[in-house]
């Protein structure tokens, strides 16, 4: 006699392998994107690399007319704005975590907040751009002039203010799922000992959340390490080094992402090109060693 639970026992096994299968093909499609994408980048970059070796990252000069090509002035400007965008935005993406996920998670005012939230992470980078040189450039160039520094509106903090309201979105979202998720027991306890409802989110929802808030950081970091349009619209695109703080933060500068798009179509010989690869070559490993060094703080603050 047919068992008909023993035939639904071995579909079920067959369906589990295939899916287990399926799974196992798609990771494995990824890993080799990844690993496609870093041999092409390393492939048309090697007369880059043959010509300028090393020095590429410590030169300070960009000339193609003389066939120059250095990486610093760009590395230090991706790397400056983006960590001053990501200052910026800290503050601002905790805050909404905690005010949605745990003041008021409900009503009129928590929605607003969050389609807000919604709509800035959807806007295209164009328009930030647009928004930046009609509405930030004015700001920037009145304070500018206040405190003795050349007028010239973009530059490295007009690029970092727009990224940070971009890059909001990324580490809010985030947070508000992950504080929504500690555990009421806990916060009950706490409660009951006695505690304020801000004691209760210092030592009970921060610490249950820090490894997904940091998470949540490193991804608004990827984010503003790979802006391109916005950037290339606010950030003045030189290619020299400013030589003092205020000109190093006020003054324009230039980032790899914002290079590459502004001159991979004039490159008309073959090191200039492969300069320009090698360029994101190097955004490539900037951004898998900073995803790196977060992942190393993400383990040893949960071991802890």
């Amino acid at each position: 006699m047919k068992n008909k639970r023993l035939d639904l026992s071995y579909s079920q096994m067959k369906w589990e392998t295939i899916f287990r299968r399926l799974l196992i093909f798609m990771g494995v499609v990824l890993v080799l994107i990844v690993v496609g994408i870093l041999i092409t980048l390393i492939k048309e970059s090697i007369p880059s690399v043959k010509s300028s070796g090393f020095g590429f990252l410590w030169s300070k000069v960009w000339d193609p007319v003389q066939n120059i090509y250095g990486a610093y002035p760009f590395l230090i400007g991706t790397l400056l704005t983006s960590f001053i965008a990501l200052l910026l935005s800290i503050p601002f993406s905790y805050a909404v975590s905690i005010y949605l996920g745990e003041y008021n998670p409900k009503g009129w005012l928590s929605n607003l907040l969050k389609n807000s939230i919604e709509l800035i992470a959807a806007v295209p980078s164009i328009i930030y751009g647009f928004w930046g040189l009609f509405v930030l450039v004015p700001i920037i160039r009145q304070i500018e002039t206040k405190i003795g520094v050349a007028p010239y509106g973009i530059g490295v903090l007009t690029a970092s203010l727009v990224l940070a309201v971009m890059i909001i979105p990324y580490a809010a979202s985030l947070g508000i799922t992950l504080i929504r998720m500690v555990p009421s027991a806990l916060k009950e306890g706490a409660y009951a000992l006695g505690a304020t409802r801000f004691e209760v989110i210092r030592s009970v929802v921060m610490p249950y959340t820090r490894t997904g808030l940091f998470a949540g950081v490193l991804l608004s970091l990827g984010r503003a390490l790979g802006e391109t349009m916005a950037v290339t619209m606010l950030i003045g695109n030189t290619p020299t080094l400013a030589h003092n703080f205020k000109d190093l933060i006020f003054g324009p500068s230039n980032t790899m992402a914002s290079v590459i798009a502004n001159e991979f179509t004039e490159a008309d010989h073959e090191q200039y090109l492969s300069a320009l690869v090698e360029l994101g070559l190097v955004l490539f490993f900037v951004t898998v060693i900073i995803n790196l060094i977060g992942k190393r703080i993400i383990t040893r603050f949960t071991n802890n």
